[in-house]
């Protein structure tokens, strides 16, 4: 690929994973062929001849309780759903918020009124830039509803697959797939200066050219500008709350243990005095309550002067 001339301040490719740049890449009607191709290398079973996108607005079905807002959605030619969301970071229950997705794309198929529950498919497909499965290779996660024993197949209508972006260690070796390659891009797209030569094919054509700064309209250059500078902020932020909380962490830490190390050489002095006999009862307690911070007069009006 020819590089064109840009000024822009960042590298030749943006950070697509981000919410704007994401959806433009993969849920615009400019890249829906590279949506198009996504689906069929993740889902090699499934032929797309068609592809729309549709709302990605889901409203509850109980009116008093919140509707929901994925990243992009849509349907082939046979009315199958592919919901797919970007992940950025590790968050408590992603799992269970992918099978609370998939229900409305359920919903969203049922005829109000009629007992019909033969729904099309729906896929779930997260794009995970972190890894639940650190210490592993395999960037592709499949899963769908079986018996547990037996592994009988309960139904295919809901799957649900997660490509796990930093486990991309094959990238760029004769043993990678296209879908290491395919995460190792997406991850570090912004730090890549160009298309690498083992990325020929149409879907990684497609990719890059999304990604390229220089094929930015003015205004997506102005947005993209403010959106690093805001995502620059909010890391710097969160580093410096962080250390802070570190740093706040650790002085509690040590007054703590200064106060219980005290405390505790108090306490062992006064026993060992009182088993050598140096020490009486009264004034093991009487030292007790000095230690605690009671003044000389309120311990002997307490006790009783000796």
């Amino acid at each position: 690929m020819e590089r064109k001339n840009d000024s822009s301040p960042h590298g030749r490719y943006a950070r697509i994973l981000i919410d704007y740049w994401f959806k433009r890449s993969f849920g615009s009607e400019r890249w829906k062929r590279l949506m198009q191709l996504f689906l069929e290398e993740v889902i090699p079973e499934r032929k797309i001849e068609e592809l729309t996108f549709v709302s990605q607005e889901h409203l509850n079905a109980s009116p008093e309780k919140k509707g929901i807002r994925v990243d992009v959605e849509c349907k082939d030619q046979d009315g199958a759903r592919f919901i797919v969301e970007m992940q950025l970071a590790q968050q408590s229950h992603f799992y269970e918020r992918a099978v609370f997705y998939s229900s409305f794309a359920i919903q969203d198929q049922l005829i109000l009124g009629e007992s019909r529950y033969d729904f099309e498919q729906i896929y779930f497909i997260g794009l995970l830039d972190f890894s639940p499965h650190k210490d592993s290779d395999r960037v592709l996660f499949r899963y769908d509803i079986r018996e547990r024993e037996t592994h009988e197949l309960m139904t295919d209508r809901v799957q649900y697959i997660f490509l796990e972006l930093p486990n991309c260690k094959r990238a760029l070796t004769p043993e990678a797939s296209i879908l290491d390659n395919f995460c190792y891009a997406l991850h570090n797209m912004e730090r890549i200066p160009e298309k690498p030569m083992e990325m020929d094919s149409e879907l990684f054509q497609l990719l890059f050219d999304s990604a390229e700064i220089a094929n930015f309209t003015p205004d997506e250059k102005k947005k993209y500008d403010l959106d690093m500078r805001t995502e620059r902020d909010f890391k710097n932020q969160l580093a410096y709350a962080k250390e802070e909380g570190l740093k706040e962490g650790m002085e509690r830490g040590i007054e703590k243990g200064l106060e219980k190390g005290i405390e505790k050489g108090i306490e062992r002095g006064i026993e060992q005095g009182r088993e050598e006999g140096r020490i009486s009862e009264r004034d093991a307690i009487a030292q007790r309550l000095l230690a605690k911070g009671m003044t000389k007069e309120e311990v002997d009006s307490l006790l009783g002067s000796a």
